[in-house]
């Protein structure tokens, strides 16, 4: 499954009401580091399909939900389960160290 955008319109429905936990990856498009993490996501979204879902939410198109959130520094990713965050970190990190804190977090 392909990363999906979510908007101020989507986030309710797409990650709080959703079924399977959500990975949210803050970001803005000019970010180096939150380009340099974009493709470890879209490996363990499709590695992941059906278990956990991955979508990136713009922070210049979405301040209010970072600023509610607390985020304070970019990439920041963001872990729903049952609409509610259990988990989250900044920064890049491998894949080996995401897919663990993943599965250690839902």
């Amino acid at each position: 499954m392909p990363i999906e955008n979510v908007t101020d319109a989507t986030f309710q429905r797409e990650v709080h009401q959703s079924d399977l936990p959500v990975l949210v990856d803050f970001g803005t498009d000019w970010c180096a580091p939150c380009k340099a993490i974009e493709p470890v996501l879209q490996e363990i979204a499709a590695e992941m399909d059906g278990k956990v879902k991955i979508m990136k939410a713009n922070l210049d198109r979405m301040p209010e939900v970072a600023q509610s959130l607390g985020v304070r520094g970019i990439p920041a990713l963001f872990l729903f389960h049952g609409g509610q965050v259990v988990a989250n970190r900044t920064g890049i990190a491998s894949k080996r160290a995401l897919q663990e804190w993943i599965a250690n977090s839902v």
